[in-house]
């Protein structure tokens, strides 16, 4: 279902050896604002393709006792850096969520992952399976900018394992054609409050202030958030 070789291989690991662990604590706070936002109140959370899980580890040190948390990953080098952070209450399995079947979770994230599956149809069907909240973070990589760079696909296809590419529109539909109920969504400055004050992000800055939706079709740098049923 998921290209997989460039996870199970250390070819992930080469082109990203931190595996994003810098990221994290900014997706985890978009995640908890998804979560207060909604009034959701899980008491187990699910991550499939973790990666190396400090999302989840986030989320751990923020939210309340009560919660248990596991996260997914196939990649062997990215559960070797799971491993290093499992409590009593979080957890992480080599392996494919998809085939435990016994599991099922009131919330089920899939951050930045449908991007790198191959079949993502297939995947999202299975995937609501799996709980009864769903939250996604799905990068917004179709924009006049990148059209006009086409160069930015094939970079981000090697690099990271891209293999689609979605605007907001496209994203939303996806999940719906696959059974979705959406039930929130908003945009995650991810390349202005991740990459600094560059001269396009003062730009994206600035637009997004009079018109968010043009600014992100634009000049891209932005992702969706969505909460799912």
């Amino acid at each position: 279902m998921t290209s997989e070789k460039i996870y199970t291989s250390n070819e992930y690991l080469e082109n990203n050896p931190t595996w994003h662990i810098e990221d994290s604590p900014w997706k985890a706070k978009q995640i908890l604002k998804a979560i207060k936002r909604n009034s959701l109140q899980p008491n187990s959370i699910c991550e499939i393709g973790c990666g190396a899980g400090e999302v989840l580890r986030q989320l751990f040190l923020q939210m309340n006792n009560n919660i248990s948390f596991v996260g997914y990953e196939i990649s062997p080098d990215a559960f070797e850096l799971c491993e290093q952070r499992k409590t009593d209450r979080l957890n992480y399995k080599l392996a494919n969520l998809f085939e435990d079947t016994s599991t099922c979770y009131d919330i089920v994230m899939a951050i930045d992952v449908i991007e790198h599956v191959e079949d993502c149809f297939a995947f999202l069907r299975e995937l609501r399976k799996k709980g009864t909240y769903k939250i996604f973070h799905i990068p917004l990589e179709i924009t006049v900018h990148s059209v006009l760079r086409p160069s930015r696909f094939l970079f981000a296809r090697k690099k990271v394992g891209h293999i689609h590419y979605f605007l907001k529109d496209t994203a939303l539909a996806t999940l719906k054609d696959t059974g979705y109920e959406i039930i929130d969504y908003f945009y995650t400055h991810n390349a202005v409050e991740l990459s600094g004050l560059t001269p396009v992000n003062l730009i994206r800055r600035a637009g997004y202030k009079i018109a968010p939706n043009l600014t992100v079709e634009m000049f891209g740098g932005y992702s969706l958030m969505v909460l799912a049923k």
